[in-house]
């Protein structure tokens, strides 16, 4: 496999440079082949088995696999056992095989056994418009009439339109939250 590098080279020569193909073989000394193959590649070459071999476990030790690894499934997965812990039950159990061969198991079983997980799930969040807008504060630093001084600003956005108003307070006070929504609904033309 050719690194990044001379696969670079190979294109600068032939691109800019307007080298033959001939000409980066010989010299770089590949195949004309080769060098057309990463003439044509737009992302960097990995490596790919064109056919993963199947796990030489017998019968016997890929259902106390699977009774394990279904077992497992209920547990916390802080308290599972990986592969390797794995491998080293079935040698145990009298297994004289590859840990690859275990590990392969192990990962195709996981594929087409378990279940989405809270990771992979999530909810869009759509709203109508004018039905929703988000509000907060945030402390910025001003300065007036030369002295800087700390101010509290009220944020207030249409979740739809992405439409915002904001508006300054010297303070965080319940009155000022109130004078800030009427304010906020008075430029918005109502409220959301």
């Amino acid at each position: 496999m050719l690194s990044m590098d001379l696969i670079a080279e190979i294109r600068r020569r032939h691109l800019v440079s307007g080298e033959s193909i001939t000409s980066i073989a010989r010299s770089l000394k590949l195949s004309r082949p080769t060098v057309r193959k990463h003439l044509r590649t737009t992302s960097s070459p990995a490596y790919q088995r064109q056919h993963q071999p199947a796990p030489k476990l017998t019968e016997s030790f890929q259902q106390v696999l699977s009774t394990w690894l279904t077992a497992e499934q209920t547990v916390p997965k802080s308290q599972r056992r990986t592969a390797q812990r794995l491998f080293a039950g079935l040698q145990v159990e009298g297994y004289l095989g590859s840990y690859d061969c275990v590990r392969r198991f192990v990962k195709r079983w996981k594929a087409g056994n378990t279940r989405p997980s809270v990771t992979q799930a999530f909810v869009p969040l759509c709203f109508a418009p004018g039905e929703v807008c988000q509000f907060d504060w945030s402390q910025e630093q001003v300065d007036i009439d030369g002295i800087s001084q700390k101010v509290k600003v009220a944020h207030f956005r249409l979740v739809y339109s992405r439409q915002m108003f904001v508006v300054a307070y010297p303070r965080e006070t319940q009155e000022m939250l109130f004078d800030a929504h009427n304010r906020a609904f008075a430029f918005f033309g109502g409220v959301p």
